[in-house]
């Protein structure tokens, strides 16, 4: 293992670790330089699972044994040992979950490989709170979600607090950052999906009845927090289906909803229709 014990907060070579928490500058910083942190052992694991390299590890003494499988297969890489005190001092946060480690960014994925064998994905529409962006992936993991879309403007998954609230399912999850917005929805259609905008427009159907149907393939809109989807991209939709709601609530928080359309939609791929 490449063992560094820190003995100050200076060291050049932990730039990719200060100010983590200072959102606006990791927002630059990150996709600019081709990184992004993996936070808690578990992440970090999954992250080198699905094939991306690290950069370097940061972590407390306490954590050397239980990631001493996961550093002896990167001899290379620097691992940065220092007290927690220490860490704090350098990333603005306590690491109660662990370690960190500086990721290199993988590839960005083809749209036309992504879509190949899909048969159920979600569009996400200017989605700009990682807390959400990154239930969306946990449930699109969990309830069989093949691919994310997002529009331009929608947070990065791979940012810090979107990975960690997916617990991972960012790696597993392919994703795709759309371009021209919304005209880019059209190659979506060309691919053969139903586009579903989940909105609360005049003559929506409830998601119920919708599912009921047989859609091979689906995907399904979902909009920004508050405003929901825009015109432009309800304008691309051939339908837009509602939740029905009780007890004088008018709306679920759009991770919410979108955990119930994904398992409301899900896919059966021996009868090849929703369920």
């Amino acid at each position: 293992m490449a063992l560094v014990e820190l003995d100050g907060v200076d060291d050049p070579r932990l730039s990719d670790y200060r100010n983590l928490t200072d959102v606006q500058l990791r927002l630059v910083k990150e996709p600019a330089e081709g990184l992004y942190i993996a936070e808690s052992s578990k992440v970090l694991r999954r992250a080198i699972d699905a094939g991306h390299a690290p950069r370097s590890f940061l972590l407390a003494p306490k954590w050397l044994p239980e990631l001493a499988d996961v550093l002896s297969r990167f001899p290379s890489v620097p691992a940065f040992v220092a007290p927690e005190a220490t860490l704090e001092a350098i990333t603005g946060f306590h690491l109660h979950r662990g370690a960190l480690a500086a990721m290199h960014r993988p590839e960005p994925l083809s749209l036309a490989d992504v879509l190949a064998s899909a048969h159920r994905v979600a569009i996400i529409e200017d989605m700009v709170d990682h807390t959400n962006l990154g239930a969306v992936f946990r449930s699109a993991a969990a309830l069989g979600i093949d691919a994310v879309l997002m529009s331009p403007r929608s947070a990065d998954p791979l940012y810090r607090r979107a990975v960690r609230v997916s617990m991972g399912s960012v790696f597993q999850v392919p994703w795709v950052r759309l371009g021209a917005w919304p005209d880019a929805l059209a190659a979506v259609r060309h691919a053969g999906f139903t586009l579903a905008a989940l909105a609360l427009v005049r003559g929506a159907v409830p998601l119920g009845e919708f599912a009921a149907g047989k859609h091979e393939r689906l995907a399904l809109l979902l909009g920004t927090e508050g405003d929901g989807l825009s015109d432009g991209a309800l304008a691309q939709a051939d339908v837009a289906l509602t939740i029905p709601m009780h007890g004088g609530v008018d709306s679920l928080n759009v991770a919410a909803a979108a955990a119930v359309a994904f398992w409301e939609c899900r896919y059966d791929a021996g009868r090849a229709h929703v369920l």
